[in-house]
């Protein structure tokens, strides 16, 4: 393992905008510790000292300063600073979908011409692709759409 650390270039103009992400208070606190660690890296502060100073491992600060130092000419600072893709397969339900077929529970199921009193998960995948909200889905993703969350209110937990 080599004593010193690849050197990191920082130009004038993205050393302002480093700085602006590490002091500014809406700057989410991942991307604030990334700019304070390239800022460390170009003021020509050791990895060890600089996981020291930020509270990470060193090779959380290798990586970065790679990832800086690998970045292509032109790239903004906040994309330099960003998170990779991640691999897996993309979502099937988009966030609108899931909302709609959320509302439609609300209705009544009479209101659908449905011949019961309560939605039950298989009516309620039934009726979204009756309605063309999506092409397809299983009455098991209807139910995580609906897994209700644990709740700290007591009033909550109270009316169900």
């Amino acid at each position: 393992m080599p004593l010193f650390a690849d050197p990191v270039t920082v130009l004038p103009e993205e050393r302002e905008v480093l700085e602006q992400l590490a002091r500014t208070h809406s700057t989410s606190q991942q991307l604030a510790m990334r700019a304070r660690l390239i800022l460390y890296a170009a003021d020509g502060v050791a990895v060890r000292e600089s996981a020291r100073e930020l509270g990470v491992w060193p090779k959380t600060v290798r990586y970065w300063r790679r990832r800086w130092r690998q970045a292509a000419d032109g790239q903004s600072v906040p994309d330099r600073l960003a998170d990779a893709p991640r691999s897996g397969a993309p979502a099937t339900y988009t966030p609108e979908q899931i909302c709609a077929i959320v509302a439609m529970t609300c209705e009544k199921p009479s209101e659908s011409e449905r011949p019961i009193s309560h939605w039950s998960q298989r009516e309620i995948a039934d009726e979204a692709m009756r309605r063309g909200l999506v092409p397809n889905i299983s009455q098991r993703s209807v139910g995580r759409f609906l897994k209700k969350k644990p709740t700290s209110s007591h009033i909550a937990s109270v009316t169900g």
